[in-house]
């Protein structure tokens, strides 16, 4: 990372997860990094890099090639006493450790009257748009925020991407961070944290007064994109990035709704049981007299997501998509 005189480094998204990785090694001896290829290969997106040959194989593991297996052992490690980071390369593969996941990291606290806590965190790969086809372009952490006895954290800034990590590490409950692939190579400015991350509350990325568009994880470059585009327009959107999506800050999406009185909920998932349908039911439920449009939403097409890039393309919600859906809803 590059650091300029304003105190500003330039650095990018993989490379400010390796730092929060780094930083987390660093300060405790309990916290150890294990999953397929994070040692000598350095991780399959480049993550971690470097890591192996700085802290040793005890602290970075590579583990067979068995997600049930290897999150397994990061549950007893958790429950042992350790700060586990487990990293699976791509959501679809954490399919292999759900009944790890969902039976044992997210019930143990609460099956054991708070005895057995599992400060565990789970790093993975999310999304689709780098032609990697069906079987690896899964958008599920929408699952995952279905599931009591977790936290689900999608980081979609560089300083989310920093310094979500410490925090998460603190959490008696198991906490899955998803990463979404197109987001890596995004670089850019860092400032220095002035206040440790809220893992709480969503953010607002960009203030509006005429339509709020909700989003998270890889899907927020496109709301602000679409964002400076409506604004071109004369029209001002608000955008709002979720951040946490279990628990879910519903109300901040309340309360900007109540200030624009319109909504677009962006989610690259599939439409049909989505995160996008839970926000846009607590929409209803909550702010049903604030609006003065239907709640438009921006998924992704109901098939499995194609190799070919154009295919592709057509399947993911886009910025002209976004800036339609919030016409249909101002004008």
């Amino acid at each position: 990372m590059g650091t300029g005189g304003t105190g500003e480094a330039k650095t990018t998204y993989r490379e400010a997860m390796r730092e929060a990785l780094r930083e987390a090694l660093r300060s405790d001896d309990r916290v150890f990094l294990m999953g397929e290829d994070v040692g000598r290969y350095g991780g399959c997106f480049g993550v971690s890099l470097g890591l192996l040959e700085e802290f040793g194989p005890e602290r970075v593991r590579d583990t067979p090639l068995s997600e049930s297996a290897f999150v397994g052992a990061g549950i007893g490690a958790a429950l042992s006493g350790m700060r586990p980071v487990v990293e699976i390369m791509t959501v679809n593969f954490s399919l292999l450790a759900l009944d790890q996941i969902l039976n044992n990291a997210a019930t143990l606290l609460h099956m054991s009257g708070g005895q057995l806590p599992v400060p565990l965190v789970i790093r993975m790969t999310t999304g689709a748009g780098r032609q990697l086809a069906a079987q690896h372009s899964h958008s599920l952490e929408g699952w995952y925020a279905h599931i009591p006895g977790i936290r689900v954290l999608a980081p979609a800034t560089l300083e989310d991407a920093r310094h979500m990590l410490a925090p998460a590490l603190t959490d008696p409950d198991p906490v899955l961070i998803f990463e979404h692939g197109s987001l890596y190579n995004v670089s850019g400015e860092l400032l220095p944290p002035t206040a440790p991350v809220d893992l709480d509350h969503a953010a607002i990325r960009r203030p509006g007064t005429d339509i709020s568009l909700i989003t998270y994880g890889g899907s927020l470059p496109k709301a602000v994109a679409a964002a400076d585009e409506l604004a071109a327009e004369g029209v001002s959107a608000e955008v709002i990035d979720l951040r946490t999506l279990r628990p879910l800050d519903g109300a901040a999406v309340t309360a900007s709704t109540a200030r624009t009185h319109r909504a677009v909920v962006i989610d690259e998932a599939w439409r049909t049981g989505s995160l996008a349908a839970e926000v846009s039911a607590r929409i209803a439920e909550e702010s049903f007299y604030d609006l003065d449009a239907p709640v438009e939403r921006v998924c992704s097409a109901e098939v499995p997501i194609p190799y070919a890039r154009r295919l592709e393309e057509a399947a993911l919600p886009q910025v002209a998509d976004i800036v339609a859906a919030a016409h249909r809803a101002v004008d």
